[in-house]
């Protein structure tokens, strides 16, 4: 609490108190040290041949205190869920192949992986703090009853087409608040979205979405289904989600410049021919 207090109130001579000679600094939730980007500025500015590593378990709040202090004086780098890959590598193929299944319905937060048995009460307390407690501190949430609705919503939409039109009819919300909501829930990393790849840009910007969950855990915790594969209705869209956004994580820690659609392709009729997902590298092409 006393280094907390420092932060909150800081100048060169309490910084130097508190970092002492050491060269590596390390700021954990610092979203929640007021006035942290500030603090951060000073260190830099005037604290020669200083390391600073800052996280926080909320990245939309985070963002908003540093973003402006720090401009051209950070990198930021994004750490999603495990991915498969870091999986597979720390317990070998066979080992992460036979929890596959569980990794689809319970996804790949380390704590759920790391407690056995206790998946459910651990995606539950995630769920609460990590879906609502933050995101309902934000000041532009005005309707705080309408994101756990929305969440499922989408959730149960998984898969599927999204239009904000359908959604503001089901939720009885205006379409320009649902859009705002969706906007922060990405900003947070708790959802993305697909666009849809047509050769027309004017279909593409007027086209719904696709919108998927970072995590599968996540979602399958707003609706409260921990049921196995065998016996849901839902496999096929859990599966999408869980490929789509290991994908995801490949592209971001390989450095992969590439834009993400779904695709869609319709007979004049109407009739759905062909559905699949792409990824677009302006670089090495398709």
């Amino acid at each position: 609490m006393l280094v907390k207090e420092k932060l909150e109130n800081a100048n060169l001579e309490n910084l130097k108190q508190i970092i002492g000679h050491h060269n590596i600094i390390f700021v954990d939730e610092a979203q929640r040290v007021k006035n942290i980007g500030l603090t951060l500025k000073i260190m830099i500015d005037q604290l020669a041949n200083k390391q600073l590593l800052v996280s926080g378990s909320s990245a939309l709040e985070l963002a908003n205190e540093i973003n402006e202090p720090l401009t051209g004086r950070k990198w930021e780098y994004l750490l999603y869920p495990l991915s498969w890959g870091e999986l597979r590598e720390h317990y070998g193929y066979l080992t992460a192949h036979k929890q596959l299944e569980q990794r689809i319905v319970y996804g790949m937060y380390p704590d759920v992986i790391n407690n056995k048995g206790e998946e459910e009460a651990v995606l539950k307390q995630l769920a609460s703090s990590y879906l609502y407690k933050d995101i309902l501190s934000l000041a532009s949430i005005r309707k705080p009853e309408l994101l756990p609705r929305l969440l499922k919503a989408l959730a149960l939409q998984l898969g599927s087409e999204v239009s904000l039109n359908e959604l503001s009819k089901l939720l009885g919300a205006n379409k320009d608040t649902i859009g705002s909501y969706i906007d922060l829930l990405e900003k947070a990393f708790i959802i993305f979205r697909l666009e849809p790849f047509s050769r027309n840009l004017r279909n593409e910007i007027k086209s719904s979405r696709k919108i998927y969950f970072y995590d599968n855990g996540i979602r399958n915790a707003i609706i409260s289904n921990y049921n196995p594969l065998s016996i849901r209705q839902d496999t096929g869209a859990l599966w999408e989600n869980f490929l789509i956004s290991e994908r995801k994580k490949s592209l971001e820690y390989n450095e992969v410049s590439a834009t993400s659609y779904f695709l869609a392709h319709y007979t004049k009729a109407g009739d759905r021919l062909h559905r699949g997902t792409w990824w677009r590298n302006p670089f090495v092409g398709v």
